[in-house]
């Protein structure tokens, strides 16, 4: 008998989408009451023309590019600073993952009084915020990966603790999204990959997560389907605007379906970017084939929906196993994660770290720390053996 189960769900995003719409930047500030923003972005952006072009269409506007890959509670604090000694009103949040989170927190932390810790995404933590508090944003994606743009959340890691924290309020979602792609032209073909792959990823495991969401299920497949079209197109030719724009659909696509939940993939990814400073996308991709492996038990009716719609024949498991070491190849992604300095020796620590990790709970085959170690040290290695 099936039971129908009560559950929430939210896709309101605002997305403004197309090539040139980064001229409407102006038009977004008006529509949220945005006077002076304080556009937001990483290190690299600082001097890009992108950037200066944005800051020139909207005067009174400031910049505050102090966000590193990986952002840590000391670029919130800083980006922080700039807001208030700029009496800004407002975030535009310009840039790939890690400047797009960043922009969020410090958008949300901009009028509360409670630390950055205690709004942690665990249980109603959210509630302690003071919503009138929470200055309103606009997402400028550059990159096609992570999704953030669509996101509720923000990742920021303590440093104190070595962990990528999730900070989470569900006013934080930008109020417009700028979805470009004449802004990710210049994305060199690795970081292309990458980011796409995370996209993958984010589909992937959104759609094998448990529990019964058809909205996050049918977009998953989609993205799929997209990113098996057009990444590699992306990738050969970074002027492909076609491409370019179905890849930042994809993008918003997965983490609009990962409120489904994540998976095993992210719960290793998260320690590792945390210890290693490793790109986040990179670490999925890497670290895909070596979950589905162990996950295999547990997934195989998933498998062959995903088989489909990829359009893959064969046994279902062994043929999207072989599509995605097949793809990794094709985009130049790594086997291991000894490839990008990923030691073995901290095995035990990550796998503790990702068994403690939201995204295990939605793993849709329960995991412990000592199974997390192993499916670690597997990807190191690039024995694919050892995580079965």
């Amino acid at each position: 008998m099936n039971t129908i189960l009560k559950a929430n769900w939210n896709y309101p995003t605002t997305i403004w989408a197309g090539p040139g719409r980064i001229a409407e930047l102006p038009a977004a500030c008006t529509s949220l009451g945005i006077a002076r923003p304080l556009l937001v972005t990483d290190e690299g952006l600082r001097d890009a023309p992108m950037v200066r072009a944005a800051l020139a269409r909207v005067p009174g506007s400031g910049l505050f590019a102090g966000v590193r890959g990986n952002p840590v509670a000391a670029n919130i604090e800083a980006g922080l600073a700039a807001y208030r000694s700029g009496k800004h009103d407002g975030v535009i949040a310009f840039g790939g993952g890690s400047a797009l989170d960043a922009g969020k927190v410090i958008a949300f932390m901009s009028g509360q009084t409670r630390p950055l810790w205690d709004f942690e995404d665990i249980g109603d933590w959210w509630t302690r915020a003071d919503r009138r508090g929470i200055a309103p944003v606009i997402a400028v994606p550059t990159t096609a990966g992570t999704g953030s743009e669509v996101g509720r959340a923000g990742v920021v890691i303590n440093e104190a603790t070595h962990q990528k924290k999730i900070i989470f309020h569900p006013q934080m979602m930008p109020g417009i999204v700028i979805s470009d792609p004449e802004l990710t032209v210049g994305l060199p073909a690795a970081i292309t990959a990458a980011t796409g792959i995370d996209a993958f990823v984010h589909c992937f495991e959104a759609f094998c997560a448990p529990g019964f969401h058809p909205l996050a299920d049918g977009i998953a497949l989609e993205g799929m389907r997209l990113i098996q079209a057009y990444l590699p197109r992306a990738c050969d030719n970074g002027g492909d605007i076609e491409a370019r724009s179905r890849m930042l659909a994809a993008a918003s696509m997965g983490a609009t379906a990962f409120q489904k939940g994540l998976g095993g993939v992210h719960a290793i990814a998260h320690p590792v970017g945390a210890y290693f400073n490793t790109h986040h996308g990179l670490t999925n991709a890497i670290l895909l084939p070596y979950v589905i492996v162990h996950n295999r038990p547990t997934i195989e009716t998933q498998l062959a929906v995903i088989a489909r719609t990829l359009n893959l024949v064969g046994e279902p498991y062994s043929a999207v196993l072989e599509w995605v070491l097949a793809f990794r190849k094709r985009l130049n992604i790594p086997h291991t994660l000894a490839e990008i300095g990923v030691p073995i020796a901290d095995s035990d620590t990550i796998g503790r770290e990702a068994a403690l990790d939201p995204s295990a709970a939605g793993n849709p085959l329960p995991t412990d720390a000592a199974t997390y170690a192993r499916l670690f040290r597997s990807a190191v290695k690039g024995d694919l053996a050892l995580a079965g």
